[in-house]
């Protein structure tokens, strides 16, 4: 029997317990957990860089290089974002513009790929060498541009290590409005969700996304302008512009009973209209996973069944093997060790057209609900290719020898860690890089890099065209006249909206543009430029936008970089 004190206690005992309890049943919280730390931190350097990527390690070591106290805070655990992420088969365009820490990066993968212990599942001999525009090994300039995820990986690790790079990881950005702290258009500090609090002199925003930018209330694009804005061609929307194979060659039916409309739409099929061609939009260039992939029989993981899997969301693409397409294996592009940096090809492919327009502005639960579902919808196609009954017997039997690689992204499973942002916002700056300038047609103002590669844009949108098939729409490919310069005002905010942030990844350009800068060799010569104009205006006691030309130019080219032809 329990007496009346006794139930007393229990009840008081409950109570208390419950509310200790009661965050546990809040709201969930729209941005990534807090992890706990045993002190919060007021920490500050000189230059304080957000962000992961390529770009971010660039722009730190070039800081201490010129011997000035450097914070990189990521919001990731692995650096490198798609440089070690899955994209090894390097879009370089003409590699001879590619010039200071940005060649270093290749010139130490070729290193690495000289050592005989970095051939493990083939012989350097078997290698085929294929690269883009030149061989992947490149003797005469000792560079790599081909590359295994980890053996890229290791190499921003090694600059971690040699440069003492200080690095706080899994630490993301407040977007909220108590997460900048400015005082007369300049950044004080920001905090992260953590509590920890980062001061410097100046920052950079090297994310794919550009949330420090943002938060610091420097204006940006999301979406594509029409071609009205900038005087341009091929921005904006572009039904029937068909410059690779990424579209319906034959006519497929969109219907869930092919040739019916009363039936409904497939999955993975707008309802909506295209737009007139020329027009703006708030559609962005479809996101995919670079795959690793491995076909050695002792270093491959099977695809495995993803939750929730419906092979009917991959009819589409059952219907475009029974038209006769057989191109399913053009992106399976050879990288060293008997692996692939695969990439989407096709009509109906690992892009998940139109499931992304929401990302650049998303809370970050939002942006990480978004990341699984193009993994899962990526798993589920690799799952269907190997296994569907519909899937072609050449293409069914030739894809029982690929699976994920045991010892690529060994903490995920052999999945990629880093989803192919390929644009987000984009800056408003200072200048405005457009099609001409990426097309080298024009002589642009105060260059701090160099590009090459074509205007490539992916797939925006996939609908249902008047004659009742299915096509896919804002695929372009243009190949520049020339390697064109970059504008530092392109990396600048203008100076009414903040006076000490510099963005090298989402920079200051129309949609189209961007197709072609957003090169990961090009975040990195960014980056470093960036970091070079940050410590110039330390030293000068300057804003970013007065740092004098003629010193960063100097700087810039006794670095190597490379800033006109």
């Amino acid at each position: 029997m329990i007496n009346h004190s006794s139930r007393k206690w229990l009840v008081f005992t409950w109570l208390f317990g419950l509310i200790i309890l009661l965050p546990s049943y809040r709201t969930p919280y729209t941005q990534p957990p807090k992890t706990t730390t045993s002190k919060l931190a007021t920490r500050h350097a000189d230059v304080i860089i957000y962000g992961g990527t390529s770009a971010a390690v660039m722009a730190a070591v070039q800081v201490k290089k010129m011997g000035k106290s450097v914070i990189i805070v990521s919001p990731d655990k692995h650096l490198g974002g798609l440089s070690a992420g899955g994209l090894g088969f390097t879009d370089t365009g003409n590699k001879e513009v590619i010039g200071g820490l940005s060649r270093e990066f290749y010139q130490r993968l070729y290193q690495h790929y000289q050592k005989d212990s970095s051939w493990e599942w083939q012989k350097r001999s078997e290698y085929g060498n294929k690269g883009q525009g030149t061989p992947a090994i490149d003797g005469t300039n000792r560079t790599m541009w081909i590359f295994e995820p980890h053996a890229a990986e290791q190499v921003f690790e090694d600059f971690v290590r040699e440069y003492k790079l200080t690095i706080y990881r899994d630490e993301w950005l407040d977007r909220s409005v108590k997460g900048i702290q400015k005082k007369a258009k300049a950044i004080q500090s920001f905090r992260t969700l953590n509590g920890n609090v980062y001061e410097g002199s100046v920052f950079i925003d090297a994310t794919y996304e550009g949330d420090l930018m943002a938060a610091a209330g420097v204006r940006y694009h999301v979406g594509r302008e029409a071609n009205s804005v900038y005087k341009e061609t091929h921005n904006g929307v572009q039904v029937g512009v068909f410059q690779h194979g990424h579209y319906f060659k034959s006519n497929i039916s969109p219907y869930k009973v092919a040739g019916d409309a009363t039936s409904g739409l497939l999955p993975e099929v707008s309802a909506d209209e295209p737009g007139e061609n020329g027009s703006g939009d708030h559609k962005i260039q479809a996101y995919c996973f670079r795959m690793c992939l491995s076909n050695h029989p002792d270093n491959r993981i099977p695809f495995p069944k993803p939750a929730g899997y419906d092979p009917n969301r991959y009819e589409l693409l059952a219907r475009v093997f029974a038209s006769g397409w057989r191109e399913t294996f053009d992106k399976y592009d050879p990288i060293p060790n008997r692996k692939t940096d695969t990439n989407n090809h096709g009509p109906f492919s690992t892009d998940y057209i139109g499931k992304n327009y929401d990302y650049p502005n998303a809370t970050y639960e939002r942006r990480r609900q978004l990341i699984k579902d193009h993994e899962l919808y990526q798993k589920g196609l690799l799952y269907f290719l190997q296994n569907d009954p519909k899937v072609p017997a050449d293409v069914h039997d030739a894809m029982q020898q690929w699976g994920l690689p045991k010892d690529e992204f060994k903490d995920n499973g052999g999945w990629p860690h880093q989803l192919y942002i390929r644009e987000a916002r984009r800056m408003q700056g200072e200048f405005v890089m457009k099609e001409d300038d990426a097309l080298g047609k024009t002589n642009v103002p105060n260059p701090v890099g160099m590009g090459s590669y074509a205007l490539d844009a992916h797939n925006s949108q996939r609908f249902v065209k008047k004659d009742g098939f299915v096509q896919n729409e804002g695929d372009i490919g243009i190949h520049p006249d020339k390697p064109y310069s970059i504008a530092y005002g392109s990396i600048v905010p203008k100076a009414a909206e903040c006076t000490n942030l510099l963005v090298p990844v989402c920079v200051s350009s129309s949609h189209i543009a961007y197709g072609s800068i957003r090169m990961e060799p090009v975040f990195m010569i960014l980056g470093q430029s960036a970091a070079t104009a940050a410590v110039l205006a330390i030293e000068g006691k300057t804003t970013v936008q007065q740092v004098p030309y003629a010193k960063l130019k100097e700087v810039l080219l006794n670095d190597k970089q490379r800033l006109t032809l």
